[in-house]
């Protein structure tokens, strides 16, 4: 899929989170990149999750969520397929900046 069509499903994907959510969320950016430099990657999240920012503040760089579009494209047979797990990777991320862990994720069936 094209680098500007994968973009649009990940916009989709962060359009149809919660709205409460979406406010809840803070100083955190979501990119795109071809591929992780050294892991088979389908998404990662870098920061300071809100559970662990009691001493976060001042000039921070945001948090940053990124999805890796080409492991998310080879992972999947069809688009159809691909809108869910990019939706899947996007929730997965999101939940790690709200502090929680790939274990309780795979206990909600997130992993």
């Amino acid at each position: 899929m094209p680098r500007r069509a994968f973009e649009r499903l990940v916009a989709d994907a962060l359009d149809a989170l919660p709205e409460e959510l979406g406010r809840l969320m803070e100083n955190v950016a979501v990119v795109v990149e071809d591929r992780h430099p050294t892991d088979d990657l389908l998404g990662l999240y870098e920061g300071v999750p809100l559970t662990e920012r009691d001493d976060y503040g001042g000039l921070v760089m945001p948090d940053l969520i990124t999805l890796y579009r080409l492991p998310l494209c080879d992972f999947v047979r069809n688009e159809e397929e691909l809108v869910e797990e990019v939706t899947i990777t996007v929730v997965h991320e999101i939940a790690h900046h709200f502090g929680i862990d790939d274990d309780r994720l795979h206990e909600w069936g997130w992993g």
